[in-house]
């Protein structure tokens, strides 16, 4: 800024807030506060595995708790347990799209029952608000008692019902608390659904068996089985992922 004399002196006051006012602002580091973010939240689901009980009878997994797990009173409910720790274990990881492992709903009233079958039916890495899930048991006025009987799933997880929603699109309860909520959505979200082999062109869920056997190098990733078939590859028989 010039003086009345003509002169020229420093920048006063007033020049020193424009400038700074009207400075470009650096570009926030997105790529690394992404990544970030994406470790901590698998820290935190790896903390929240390692809370979980799992319990089982000869049937299936009856009891999926935070907190301390009675023994499996019998070999097969103790094989059962293994198999539900492995899937949720590749779940929680991004490994797997799908449970293979068999449910025991039998202390479960009817009507709970029902509305746990109907949250089965949700896709992975979608949601339904809870009135979907009222009109799909032929109750469509009975939100509130579908709310209560997904909050007490006994097998959250393998039955997902974190996967139902409020019809405002906000989180709604869950009984492992809306925090896991969140990050099993954000979970769903970025993992593959399908994946099919470049070798055997066969196309199957994330978590079937054959993608142990999988080349990394021959991995490919799908949208759809009918994307996948487009290209020639058939549906796995046995994750049948056209089902």
């Amino acid at each position: 800024m010039s003086d009345a004399m003509g002169g020229s002196k420093g920048p006063d006051r007033l020049d020193l807030l424009l400038t700074d006012y009207f400075r470009p602002e650096a570009a926030p580091d997105l790529p690394r506060r992404i990544a970030a973010a994406a470790q901590e939240s698998r820290a935190a689901l790896e903390r929240f595995e390692a809370r979980l009980a799992v319990e089982a009878t000869v049937r299936g997994v009856s009891r999926v708790a935070l907190g301390a797990a009675a023994k499996p009173a019998t070999a097969t409910a103790r094989r059962l347990v293994e198999q539900a720790r492995e899937e949720i274990h590749e779940y929680l990881r991004g490994q797997r799209a799908f449970f293979r492992v068999p449910v025991d709903l039998a202390a479960v009233p009817e009507f709970q029952r029902r509305v746990l079958e109907a949250a089965t039916h949700i896709p992975f890495g979608e949601g339904r608000p809870y009135a979907w899930v009222a009109a799909r048991i032929g109750h469509p006025r009975a939100l509130r008692a579908v709310g209560t009987a997904l909050g007490k799933n006994p097998v959250p997880l393998i039955v997902p019902c974190h996967r139902v929603w409020r019809s405002d699109g906000s989180v709604g309860g869950y009984v492992f608390g809306t925090d896991v909520k969140d990050r099993l959505a954000a979970l769903e979200r970025t993992t593959p659904v399908l994946e099919g082999c470049t070798s055997t062109r066969i196309v199957c869920r994330v978590g079937c068996i054959h993608g142990r056997h999988m080349r990394p190098e021959n991995r490919v990733v799908f949208a759809s089985v009918e994307d996948a078939c487009s290209v020639g590859y058939r549906p796995c028989k046995v994750c049948r992922p056209a089902a």
